[in-house]
């Protein structure tokens, strides 16, 4: 996996659906092509195999999917 394929998602709220992430990151076309790969399970969740799209995503989590992995990251305060 080369520096390219890491991605930094820093939230907004205190949590976001995992098939959101996906789409917002532009790894998926869609919110539904983004749900049917998780569905497919080729996304993991801190390491684990996740099949819910609704999963609920926070700082401190980390999502692989395919050759991308995506560390989250809290809204920083001012």
């Amino acid at each position: 996996m080369s520096d390219s394929d890491n991605i930094i998602a820093q939230l907004e709220l205190e949590f976001v659906e995992l098939y959101k992430i996906l789409k917002f990151e532009g790894l998926s076309e869609t919110g539904g092509s983004a749900k049917q790969a998780i569905a497919d399970g080729l996304v993991s969740v801190n390491g684990e195999v996740e099949t819910r799209k609704r999963k609920k995503i926070r700082a401190g989590d980390q999502i692989d999917f395919i050759d991308h992995h995506i560390d989250i990251v809290g809204k920083i305060e001012d």
